[in-house]
């Protein structure tokens, strides 16, 4: 399996079914902070729901309409980035990532998301790629900013979550921008 240096300790490899233990633990440790804006810890509260949806990003994966990685420190799974949805034929994909509150502002995010959305520009031919972030997000949204994206827009009290409605706004960057900074 590959796996991708992020820092002295930290590394991004593929994230697959058989490590859904690994995603409930990760997510267990950090379900409050990482449950604040995206539905993943509601997701993933039991063995089988973890294993649930690493099976459809594994679909995913094989139809080429998403994909997930996970960070890895000190052997630990702390967080992961993806591409929720991926449309190469209209070259658009939209990226996220998730930390758990130990693994925070060691920038493991970023430069997870780097290489991902290098990878999506450069080998899979993505024009455009998009970070939806409830606005209250602050650190998902300085992630967008370390990535050379632009705020595109809010659409208002789009996201129902956990009772409240969010304002979700969409940052992007489209392949010339990333490529022109590389």
């Amino acid at each position: 399996m590959f796996s991708l240096p992020l820092d002295g300790d930290a590394v991004l490899r593929p994230l697959e079914p058989w490590q859904a233990g690994e995603l409930l633990a990760n997510i267990d440790r950090g379900r409050e902070s990482i449950g604040r804006f995206i539905g993943l810890a509601d997701a993933i509260t039991s063995p089988s729901t973890a294993t649930t949806f690493l099976t459809g990003y594994a679909e995913k994966a094989a139809a080429d309409t998403g994909h997930i990685w996970g960070i890895w420190s000190s052997g630990v799974l702390v967080g992961g980035v993806l591409f929720r949805t991926m449309d190469v034929a209209q070259g658009t994909a939209e990226a996220g990532c998730w930390l758990e509150p130990a693994a925070a502002g060691r920038g493991l995010a970023t430069r997870a998301a780097t290489l991902i959305i290098d990878w999506a520009i450069r080998e899979r031919g993505i024009h455009r790629v998009e970070w939806l972030v409830a606005s209250g997000n602050t650190a998902s949204i300085a992630v967008a900013r370390r990535l050379g994206m632009t705020r595109d827009g809010v659409l208002r009290a789009l996201r129902l979550h956990q009772g409240e409605r969010h304002d979700i706004e969409v940052w992007s960057v489209l392949a010339p921008e990333w490529l022109a900074r590389a």
